[in-house]
């Protein structure tokens, strides 16, 4: 018999949800609008809805799978409650007990966990990508903000309250950027794509530098992307801005490897993808703040989670690693 688990991603516009074989290959997926309206009851519904479509859909083709159960990331979650709380960017407001009422639609299932999405692609990076067999390891996500899953001796870190790994509003230059949580400085206000976005308008106005492609571009318009392609035509600020992510980045990663000494650091989102672009910065100022005996051993490696479905796939290993523990 075939198992399969669901992966579910909340995110701030949609939610995508997929089908997941144990060798982390997404069967059949589907994207859902995340609502507007702050509706949980209508939300699981069509959750619920969409999800047995899917199992159904896979069945189809054969009728010996089985679904295992649901891994969810999520916003502001929390894998202690199986809770939402006070997410900053979605509709729902307040504490959200999203397992417990997937848990009355799906009672059957073995196991049901949510986790944020950081975390989610650590466990995705441990089950299905380059860190299989690695027991000390650390996920940056970079994005829309900047997000870390932590995993020491072979387990996903937590801590006391179930928030733990926030490295992304570690304080990197002192009284810095506005961050979007209200702080100042942190190394999501320098290292998200709309932290390199603020680098390449800073850089356009300190050289009024208006012959470079990037200044024809709004700043609601400019991507990460479009800094990357300037930066492969040779555009001196959109290289520029990737000096100074590398710096940055490579700051915050040199905090991490301090404390906890992993065997790797695994990048992973938009940014991440420019490649040599952002990973020889970020190496090289890594090292640079290393201390003598923590130089040259922790790896920064590229996610080997595919783009288009790692999130899907992130959240369908939650199962996987559920049905380890109850085994354990």
């Amino acid at each position: 018999m075939k198992k399969v688990a669901i992966g579910i991603d909340i995110g701030g516009t949609n939610t995508a949800i997929g089908v997941v074989d144990r060798d982390g290959t997404v069967l059949v997926k589907d994207v859902i609008p995340t609502p507007t309206h702050g509706n949980i009851d209508s939300f699981v519904d069509d959750m619920t809805t969409s999800i047995r479509e899917l199992v159904n859909a896979v069945k189809r083709l054969n009728p010996e799978i089985e679904m295992l159960g649901l891994g969810i990331g999520a916003p502001n979650a929390n894998y202690y409650t199986g809770t939402i709380e006070h997410a900053p960017n979605l509709s729902f407001k307040g504490v959200i007990p999203l397992v417990k009422l997937l848990e009355s639609n799906f009672p059957d299932l073995k196991a049901i966990a949510i986790t944020n999405d950081a975390n989610a692609a650590a466990i995705g990076e441990m089950i299905y990508g380059g860190a299989k067999g690695m027991k000390n390891f650390v996920v940056y996500t970079l994005g829309t903000g900047v997000g870390s899953g932590i995993v020491v001796n072979g387990d996903l870190v937590y801590g006391d309250d179930g928030f733990a790994g926030e490295c992304g509003h570690m304080t990197i230059v002192a009284d810095g950027r506005l961050c979007g949580c209200g702080g100042r400085g942190h190394l999501e206000a320098y290292c998200s794509a709309p932290g390199m976005k603020r680098t390449a308008f800073e850089l356009l106005s300190k050289y009024n530098a208006v012959n470079s492609p990037l200044a024809k571009i709004s700043f609601n318009d400019l991507t990460s992307k479009m800094i990357f392609e300037a930066a492969e035509k040779g555009d001196k600020v959109a290289l520029e801005v990737f000096e100074l992510s590398g710096k940055w980045l490579g700051q915050g990663l040199s905090i991490t490897a301090h404390h906890l000494s992993p065997e790797a650091i695994f990048l992973f989102g938009g940014p991440a993808a420019a490649g040599n672009y952002i990973f020889r910065p970020t190496i090289e100022s890594m090292e640079t703040h290393l201390l003598p005996n923590f130089k040259n051993k922790v790896k920064i490696l590229p996610s080997q989670l595919k783009q288009g479905d790692a999130a899907i796939v992130g959240a369908s290993a939650l199962v996987y690693k559920e049905l380890e523990k109850k085994l354990s």
